[in-house]
């Protein structure tokens, strides 16, 4: 039987990690042995079933390139005591690792592209050590065409999968508040929300917003809150590991992203059977998951007032949030945890039959 290792930086919290967690407790509870390799930290932000083996290759190296050797030298060890084990990369910059780790060795990997490929800072990189995968998985068919063919003639779209173990839809009298669900960073473009929930403010006053998560921009978000004038309408609660309860009676959830690959927190929201509001990103992966107007509505990146107008529209039209929220709510059927797992399995080949 074969053992699958993912190879992440770290586990401390996003989608990649959410993804990476989802899959490795499906397998485990399938009877498959399962690892995962961080080669930058070895803090878990998710709940992890306890038969899935850790191992830390490195803490994050800031460039020193001794840490960098020590690195592939401990990936190196780890996978000559598990050879023949099915490698799922995660990361641009540890595929290249892997390949480095494990040369004489032979190896057997399929690579998950988790973000927009047009974005990558480092193209030739990654697309010399892509070429060493048996398989390329993306999350959408806009991001495989990103690549160059011959890792074209290697790749399959696989959405992200919604976890069975989230809160149940909730068909009550909603709270009038305004959720968001990622790290606080530039390319999610919380700045935007901010601005637009300061004009849908003006119109709907008893609507506050809600930030969960963290990131470098927090400080800056807050500020700018407070130039808004609304600093005392929005909250900012961290990071969650259950955010789905402390959101799941909420009126409705925005991405205001520039750019994605799939949102985990969207896709979570839709599952959830929360009205979802979401900036039609380059490569669809919004677009994949929600219909415009059945269960979501889609904005142009970086409009202000198309979202504010959204927001207002889906705040004033009951009928509408509830529509989209039954629709919504389907995803979670669709995008089954079973169902991305047994795709992944495919995707690598041959491991369908365990």
């Amino acid at each position: 039987m074969n053992k699958i290792v993912f190879v992440v930086p770290d586990m401390a919290g996003g989608g990649t990690e959410k993804v990476i967690t989802l899959l490795a407790n499906e397998y485990v509870n399938r009877g498959i042995e399962v690892g995962i390799l961080t080669f930058a930290g070895n803090e878990y932000a998710y709940p992890l079933d306890e038969r899935v083996e850790k191992y830390s290759a490195a803490m994050p190296s800031n460039g020193n390139p001794m840490v960098r050797m020590k690195r592939i030298a401990h990936m190196r060890h780890y996978f000559k005591k598990n050879r023949g084990c099915r490698i799922f990369s995660f990361s641009t910059i540890g595929t290249g690792f892997v390949v480095l780790a494990t040369l004489f060795m032979g190896r057997d990997m399929l690579v998950a592209e988790r973000t927009d490929p047009q974005t990558c800072d480092h193209k030739l990189y990654r697309n010399f050590f892509y070429g060493f995968a048996k398989k390329l998985v993306c999350q959408t068919a806009d991001g495989v065409k990103c690549f160059p063919k011959n890792l074209q003639k290697k790749a399959c779209v696989i959405g992200n999968p919604v976890s069975d173990g989230l809160a149940e839809v909730y068909t009550g009298t909603r709270k009038k508040e305004i959720v968001t669900v990622g790290r606080l960073h530039p390319v999610k473009n919380q700045r935007m929300l901010l601005e637009a929930f300061s004009i849908f403010e003006k119109q709907f006053k008893d609507y506050t917003l809600h930030f969960f998560g963290k990131g470098p921009l927090e400080g800056e978000l807050k500020e700018h809150a407070g130039k808004l004038g609304i600093e005392g309408k929005v909250v900012f609660h961290g990071f969650s590991d259950r955010v789905d309860l402390d959101i799941c009676k909420s009126s409705m959830f925005v991405l205001s992203s520039n750019y994605e690959g799939v949102s985990n927190s969207m896709v979570e929201a839709l599952a959830l059977g929360l009205p979802v509001i979401a900036t039609d990103c380059p490569i669809g992966g919004c677009r994949m998951y929600i219909e415009p107007e059945v269960n979501g509505l889609l904005v142009p990146v970086g409009d202000t007032e198309a979202l504010a107008d959204a927001m207002c529209r889906l705040a004033g039209d009951q009928e509408l949030a509830g529509r989209m929220s039954h629709n919504a709510a389907k995803v979670r059927t669709e995008y089954s945890i079973g169902k991305i797992a047994d795709l992944m399995l495919e995707a690598a080949g041959g491991m369908e039959k365990i």
